[in-house]
């Protein structure tokens, strides 16, 4: 499933949640649609699930997805838990209906991951715990086996050890069936090694979109004698520092050249990746951040 934004607004009165972003996905990958709380990360994801009429266009695999019936079963989109599901309903007949609704449903999945998720069929929605919600919205995502299949949030309500199992869930499926999902989230460390690839927006505007290699690749944290890294640093793009002593540590941002690293050796100094979290805290900084 491609998919192509061109020039996309939603607007609620006043608000403008999502500014005239463009943006393509080849598709086939696993996509972290990362923002902070009131970037527009959830009216992003609700217009390419077609449930509003967009000011632009949203294209999937060529085909408006808005009013178009054909194209919107092929989108599946879990917002924080199974909120689609009516509270008065077990859960059996909520997979039910997730047969009914979706050609791609696969039953059997579905029951293997209630029963991972310790999610009983015969409890109605509204008994369950917050964290067995969450798990039902993820089942759902994960059985309709939708071309898009997008999650937003829907991991939050989970304890640890559950996160970590739907993670394993989610990439042993997507292996086996490989789609385009789109994962919104604040927890990236955790999921960091299961992203492909980096949309990151901010105040309804899109501040990069990387494969997640490459942009872990733009910072270095650089660490030494505080004079040396002080002089190693002077002219880029230092995100921040930190001390102990005579030592120091910088976090910069851009790539470094085979000069650079030769002379980072020569001062003795220690190069190291930062965290994908720590890129986009600063990318998205609101004084002073990479734009």
């Amino acid at each position: 499933m491609r998919v192509d934004v061109q020039g996309l607004t939603v607007r609620y009165g006043s608000v403008t949640a999502v500014d005239d972003m463009s943006f393509s996905l080849s598709g086939n990958k696993i996509y972290g649609l990362l923002g902070r709380n009131g970037s527009g990360k959830t009216s992003l994801m609700s217009a390419l699930a077609g449930y509003r009429r967009p000011i632009g266009t949203v294209m999937l695999n060529g085909a408006p997805v808005f009013e178009n019936a054909s194209v919107m079963r092929d989108v599946c989109l879990v917002r924080h838990s199974a909120d689609a599901a009516d509270k008065g309903d077990k859960v059996s007949y909520v997979l039910e209906y997730g047969k009914a609704w979706r050609d791609t449903w696969d039953d059997v999945h579905a029951r293997e991951l209630a029963e991972l998720f310790k999610i009983p069929l015969k409890t109605k929605v509204g008994e369950l715990s917050l964290g067995q919600r969450s798990a039902l919205g993820v089942v759902i995502g994960l059985a309709s086996r939708s071309p898009l299949t997008m999650l937003d949030e829907s991991h939050l309500g989970m304890d640890t050890p559950t996160r970590y199992a739907f993670y394993d869930a989610l990439l042993n499926d997507f292996m086996a069936h490989p789609r385009t999902i789109i994962i919104s989230t604040h927890l990236i460390e955790e999921l960091a090694s299961l992203l492909e690839e980096a949309v990151i927006i901010d105040n309804g505007r899109l501040v990069l979109q990387e494969e997640a290699d490459v942009l872990r690749s733009r910072g270095t944290e650089v660490t030494g004698n505080a004079a040396e890294v002080d002089e190693f640093t002077a002219g880029l793009t230092v995100l921040s520092t930190k001390s102990l002593g005579r030592v120091k540590a910088a976090m910069v941002y851009g790539a470094l050249d085979d000069s650079q690293l030769i002379r980072a050796r020569q001062l003795g100094l220690e190069l190291g990746p930062i965290a994908l979290q720590d890129l986009f805290v600063h990318l998205t900084e609101p004084v002073g951040g990479l734009r």
